[in-house]
């Protein structure tokens, strides 16, 4: 006889509270085996897959798409060691019906994503119910629908829309298919489409191999929009592709913060709040480190990065001034200084400013340096970084000047004490060896935690850095 195991929303990780549904990846009726990923969430940290830790046959789903749920709140039931009645046998479960049976026996218990059993997870076959569904999403027998909970999204058992969606799958590669490939790999493209009834199929993207971009369905939105409407079309405000607006006549608009940008209001404020911060700022000749740059990357070989240069520059000065790499444990009022260099380093993305963390960056030279900063670029502009990814920095190189601007105050990364910021690289007047020249320059600032050094530190730290900028060579003394 079949067992309900109803599976909750997991705990993700540092702290995490609470995750969004961004997409189902089941539905009601489904076989699923050990370890599949039945959900896409969305918390404050990342864009993460919630695998099942049971086998067998989905019997409710809480929760529509772009509802927030608790850790701890039910996500769907699973019908353990229940055989499916009919259907076409196509997925490796159904073949041998093993994963309803081990799900009865043991379960997973690995719940976080990055964790599993090891096996492949089962492909899924949509099985058709032994008697008509009730509106609650159970089947309408007796015994069995009294150990199926009532689903909180009532009778809609869709992806979030009312009908064609039943036909869109999520295949092994993140995009959507549904009669043919469809090139998307980011989810906020995804969910934009989605919230505004747009078929993603009929759609030619501009990005490489036909791509699907943000801007290629913000385009399609504003050429669908009545022509009287377009200047207030709601789906093209950036700030809607991460929660719901809410506005009333006369009082504006009115956007909630949560998800990544709640989280880094959060982070924000406690620094302002617990960091008594100060900023120095020098102007550096940057010439000559880009002409060693280009040197480098003519001998052959990966390419060198201008980030991962700075990132090595920023490394050794850290070896030189450790008071920076530090954090202040206010409880024991004391100053940790670390003797491990874990990089964070800014990066815009369509779901906002995220900080990823390049892992002993101390250790790496700049191939490797260059290879961990592509990596997790893409990965935060796909969506896909992890808790892991986004936490334990201990500084943080912030390259504002792609932005086009010169200068800034950083606010430190809580609970960093310190961040670099960098500004853009430009033509200018330079007195350079006695002579009025045109050089590259670039202004460099440091925001620091003033419990952990003073100035003199700070501008030792800082007079370091634009040395190596200033010339490179000064760098192959601490190597």
């Amino acid at each position: 006889m079949a067992q309900v195991l109803e599976f909750k929303l997991p705990d993700l990780g540092e702290g995490l509270t609470e995750a969004e549904i961004v997409r189902w990846l089941v539905q009601v009726g489904d076989v699923v085996a050990i370890d599949q990923p039945v959900v896409e969430v969305e918390t404050a940290k990342a864009m993460v897959e919630v695998p099942c830790p049971y086998g067998g046959v989905v019997t409710a789903r809480f929760g529509e798409e772009g509802t927030e749920l608790p850790v701890g709140a039910p996500l769907l039931t699973v019908a353990v060691g229940a055989a499916p009645s009919d259907g076409p046998q196509n997925g490796p479960a159904d073949r041998s019906g093993a994963a309803p049976a081990r799900g009865a026996a043991e379960g997973s218990g690995n719940v976080l994503v990055g964790y599993g059993t090891g096996e492949p997870p089962a492909r899924r076959r949509r099985v058709r119910p032994t008697a008509p569904l009730s509106p609650a999403g159970a089947p309408a027998g007796p015994a069995p629908a009294a150990a199926v909970p009532t689903r909180a999204d009532g009778a809609r058992d869709t992806l979030g829309t009312e009908a064609p969606r039943a036909t869109v799958h999520r295949n092994g590669t993140g995009t959507l298919r549904g009669d043919g490939p469809v090139p998307v790999i980011s989810p906020l493209v995804r969910r934009l489409a989605r919230e505004n009834g747009l078929d993603l199929r009929e759609l030619t993207g501009s990005g490489p191999d036909g791509l699907i971009l943000r801007a290629d369905v913000e385009e399609a939105l504003r050429a669908a929009a009545p022509q009287d409407d377009r200047t207030r079309q709601p789906a093209l405000a950036p700030a809607q592709a991460s929660g719901s607006v809410s506005s009333a006549p006369g009082e504006g608009i009115r956007i909630p913060l949560k998800g990544v940008r709640g989280a880094v209001a959060d982070k924000l404020s406690r620094s302002r709040r617990e960091i008594p911060e100060a900023t120095c700022w020098v102007d550096a000749d940057a010439t000559e480190l880009m002409r060693a740059r280009a040197a480098m990357n003519a001998a052959g070989g990966p390419k060198i990065s201008l980030l991962a240069l700075l990132a090595r520059i920023c490394t050794a000065a850290l070896a030189r001034f450790p008071e920076l790499n530090s954090s202040v444990d206010t409880e024991a009022r004391e100053v940790v200084q670390f003797d491990h260099v874990h990089l964070g380093f800014a990066a815009q993305t369509d779901r906002g400013l995220v900080v990823p963390v390049v892992r002993d960056a101390h250790a790496r030279d700049a191939e490797a340096l260059t290879a961990e900063f592509a990596r997790l670029t893409e990965a935060g502009r796909a969506g896909t970084l992890t808790p892991a990814d986004l936490t334990g920095g201990t500084f943080t190189l912030n390259n504002y000047g792609v932005f086009g601007v010169d200068g800034s105050t950083p606010i430190i990364n809580h609970p960093e004490a310190a961040m670099l910021g960098v500004g853009r690289i430009v033509p200018k007047p330079w007195v350079h060896e006695g002579e009025l020249a045109v050089r590259q320059v670039v202004q460099l600032s440091l925001t620091f935690d003033h419990r952990v050094c003073d100035g003199g530190t700070a501008g030792g730290f800082l007079r370091y850095v634009a040395d190596c900028v200033e010339q490179p060579a000064v760098l192959l003394r601490t190597l």
